[in-house]
């Protein structure tokens, strides 16, 4: 009874702090989800659903001490039943052989590989004697050779006579899982090309995704053309997220200074982060009257993230 009462007395004094555990508990279902060395079958997802509405329906008339076990219980079957959906959803043919031959798709991402050389992701892939059923539903291809025959944009369908195999597992114990990322991306083969690409139909109009993809790739183009060299592909790189302006070593100067992180809170991110520092330090003087009557500052708020652009207020 003594145990009992100081749980209960532990309890009561989280009690509106338990909150973020959920998706610590999510995580756990998730986590359970990827260790499994087997597919869960229907029966398994129908055992977790019986779970999750028997833990709901306790909760309801479960004591103050139960409810919040009960309520992880709910989370980590959620996180579950989260990560089969989700694998069930991306799930899409993989290439089961090594294939050289006629290839043909539409552009819906361009990048740059470890080799620096510019990376093509295929839609809507064709693939010489391979069965519809059979093809990836993307692909992802590097371009070696001489390309100038072809300004790669969203959209275009190329074609092209490439190389393509299976994505790779690890290449040591509990290193990183490429495999299971292109299973993720819906990547069914990656491979390079040595041939020209060729234009195969114009972009098409109408696709939100593409055309977003497009504007990115303008604002990139815009801030490359304004900011020369490398200072201008890195700058596209965290505005946008388009990474096709970056040599390798650029790359390999940023990881080796340990600011490679930059790049993966690209885009989105940083203009959230950059958005808020703006809008706190201006709000913030705008508190002041004294500070807001007299001094501009917008563009105060503005050089704290580019002071390069402010010279006079510096």
């Amino acid at each position: 009874m003594a145990v009992w009462r100081a749980l209960s007395a532990a309890l009561e004094a989280q009690r509106g702090h338990l909150f973020p555990w959920v998706p610590v508990a999510m995580a756990l279902g998730i986590g359970g989800y990827f260790t499994l060395k087997f597919e869960p079958e229907t029966a398994h997802y129908i055992a977790m659903l019986v779970v999750l509405a028997l833990a709901a329906a306790l909760w309801r008339w479960a004591g103050f001490l139960w409810r919040p076990f009960l309520a992880a219980l709910v989370a980590v079957t959620i996180g579950f039943l989260l990560a089969g959906t989700r694998a069930h959803i991306v799930a899409e043919p993989i290439l089961g052989f090594r294939y050289y031959g006629p290839i043909e798709g539409r552009i819906v991402a361009i990048d740059r590989s470890h080799s620096d050389k510019v990376r093509l992701t295929l839609d809507r892939v064709y693939l010489a004697r391979v069965a519809p059923d059979r093809t990836p539903a993307r692909v992802r291809i590097s371009l070696h050779g001489e390309q100038r025959w072809i300004s790669p944009e969203p959209g275009l369908t190329v074609m092209l006579t490439g190389h393509l195999s299976p994505p790779q597992g690890p290449v040591e114990p509990g290193g990183f899982d490429f495999r299971r990322m292109a299973f993720f991306r819906e990547l069914g083969a990656v491979g390079y090309t040595r041939t020209p690409v060729l234009i195969a139909a114009p972009p098409e109009d109408g696709r939100v995704g593409l055309l977003i993809h497009r504007v990115r790739l303008v604002i990139s183009s815009a801030v490359q053309e304004q900011l020369n060299g490398r200072a201008g592909a890195f700058a596209a790189a965290v505005t946008t997220g388009d990474r096709s302006g970056m040599s390798r070593e650029t790359v390999e100067d940023l990881r080796a200074s340990n600011l490679a992180h930059l790049l993966a809170i690209s885009g989105l991110h940083m203009g959230l982060l950059t958005g808020f520092i703006f809008a706190a330090l201006r709000f913030g003087l705008a508190l002041v009257p004294a500070l807001a009557l007299r001094w501009p500052i917008k563009k105060i708020g503005a050089a704290a993230y580019h002071p390069s652009k402010f010279p006079d207020l510096i």
